[in-house]
């Protein structure tokens, strides 16, 4: 009987009390009081709940996005990944390049391990185009103020802008990136970015030019000179600002050495667009003079008289 005893319920004061004090409120193991709760579960008309479900579905999902390979380097779906940006990252990016600064890094600023092609595929086409068209343009207004200029279209300056600014914007980030890699091996504290990043940090740099090359419509040599140096300034300090943290790490003359280099190679690659896109064209030689030609004097002969019939 005793044992029937201590299994049956039993009313204690204290929790009497204390319910009749706090109606609203539960009591837990910790003799702490807490609101009460409910819980809706929703049910569909088969019984089943419905949240089981949909953990059990975003489970699924989850499990199959795991084991989803990634595509390989030969198929379309591998570099899809990398256009796959909005308009505000790429403007986003563009501002940073035209905007560098100390302390400020391109790549974990702007990019966050994130690199696309889209906007330095259609950087360095529209840079190509401006530079094809502007050069051009700018030798039609030199024949309006100068018609001794022989002008045809040149239309063979779209190819060779298109395979400069290709190969610049992708054998010198090869090269970087190689270069990087190597040192790596020497220092070991070096993290070189990756060839991607390299290449995006690169074509975002290249934006710069695309207005100083319009504004070298302008036919006045020092305003040509003093925004190409601009440009150049902004997009080269954008670069050094960029490198300087992975290039700190190797010695100093390894690291002077390399961001002189890329600085020389950016200063190449301007001069060379102004000066071939952008040259004056030879003035045709003028005609020498015509000169009278000495010829002798013209002298009229009278008819002689008609002879007269003889009788």
């Amino acid at each position: 009987m005793a044992a029937a005893d201590e299994l049956a319920f039993h009313e204690f004061e204290e929790a009497t009390n204390l319910l009749a004090q706090t109606p609203n409120e539960a009591t837990t193991r910790g003799d702490q009081l807490v609101p009460q709760r409910h819980v809706a579960v929703a049910m569909d008309s088969g019984g089943s709940y419905g949240a089981e479900d949909e953990v059990e579905e975003s489970d699924k999902t989850a499990l199959l996005q795991e084991e989803k390979q990634q595509p390989g380097f030969w198929t379309f779906g591998y570099y899809q990944s990398f256009f796959d940006v909005d308009t505000a990252q790429v403007l986003d990016r563009i501002k940073g390049s035209l905007l560098p600064r100390p302390g400020h890094n391109f790549v974990r600023h702007h990019l966050r391990s994130r690199p696309d092609l889209y906007g330095p595929f259609w950087i360095c086409a529209t840079l190509a185009f401006v530079l094809a068209v502007t050069g051009n343009l700018t030798l039609v207004l030199a024949q309006r103020r100068d018609p001794s200029i022989h002008y045809s279209p040149q239309f063979h300056k779209v190819t060779v802008a298109g395979t400069a600014i290709y190969c610049y914007a992708w054998l010198v980030p090869l090269a970087l990136w190689g270069f990087l890699q190597w040192r790596k091996g020497v220092r070991e504290r070096m993290g070189p970015y990756t060839f991607l990043e390299t290449v995006c940090v690169y074509g975002y740099s290249l934006f710069v030019f695309i207005p100083t090359v319009v504004l070298w419509l302008i036919p006045v040599p020092w305003l040509q000179w003093l925004s190409g140096a601009l440009a150049l300034a902004l997009s080269a300090a954008g670069l050094v600002f960029t490198l300087w943290p992975v290039v700190r790490e190797d010695s100093r003359l390894a690291a002077v050495l390399l961001l002189s280099v890329v600085v020389l190679l950016h200063a190449l690659l301007a001069t060379g667009c102004k000066f071939y896109f952008f040259q004056p064209l030879p003035s045709e030689p003028a005609a020498p003079p015509h000169q009278a030609t000495s010829q002798p004097p013209t002298v009229l002969l009278s008819p002689p008289p008609p002879r007269s019939a003889a009788a």
